[in-house]
């Protein structure tokens, strides 16, 4: 997979921290509110929970990611690698494309994948909710463990296109640079969280990263037939 996919994944998760926001800053409401006060009213006290729970959410994108693009390698042997291969290159361009079209704004519906994984989620939910009140470092890793399981129309999207790394090294890699793309808005702590999000919710910054990864779509599609 070529280093451009990585980028556009971590843009993705950048970018994308409105929804991401939306989804997750309840669960870190959640992992907040059952800390002890002291550690809640510290930011430095509070880092090291943020720190593990995100950690944990990461940890199970990379899992995720793993799973995918095994899956993906398994097809390509057992097809004729050479158009196969040929295939996932173009897919993996097309699926660019689409998510500049939603980091542009131009486009939303990759939201909808959600509901995919609404009957997966309700086996694991249960599990997430009895590790609340969070009290411990380890506590806070398993909680972002389970909820980073959570249903996702950006994690799905990014899911999908991992199969077509048909690798799983490959696979967790551009799950993990989506990750690492949404840990800016989840941590959301101090002044610099505050201007970063005015910044990334300008139109003109994202009509910029979406024509960028565009770009990279269009060149992924365009090595396809050279």
């Amino acid at each position: 997979m070529h280093e451009s996919s990585y980028l556009a994944a971590l843009l993705l998760g950048l970018f994308g921290g409105v929804h991401c926001a939306a989804m997750c800053g309840a669960l870190v409401g959640a992992l907040c509110f059952g800390l002890p006060e002291p550690v809640r009213g510290q930011g430095t006290r509070l880092f090291p929970y943020l720190l593990a729970y995100n950690s944990g959410r990461l940890l199970s994108y990379a899992l995720a990611g793993m799973l995918v693009g095994g899956v993906g390698l398994v097809a390509a042997q057992m097809t004729a690698q050479a158009h196969f291969r040929l295939g996932l290159q173009m897919l993996s361009g097309l699926f660019m494309v689409v998510l500049g079209l939603y980091l542009g704004g131009w486009w939303s519906g990759l939201v909808q994948l959600e509901r995919v994984g609404k009957p997966v989620w309700r086996l694991l939910e249960p599990l997430g909710r009895r590790l609340l009140p969070v009290r411990s470092l380890g506590q806070a890793f398993a909680f972002g463990l389970v909820w980073g399981w959570l249903p996702c129309g950006l994690v799905y999207t990014v899911l999908i296109w991992a199969i077509t790394s048909a690798g799983p090294l490959e696979g967790a890699l551009l799950l993990l640079s989506f990750g690492l793309g949404t840990l800016p808005n989840l941590f959301a702590m101090g002044m610099f969280a505050a201007r970063l999000g005015h910044f990334l919710r300008r139109a003109v910054v994202r009509h910029a990263a979406g024509a960028l990864v565009i770009a990279f779509g269009l060149l992924q599609l365009a090595r396809s037939f050279i």
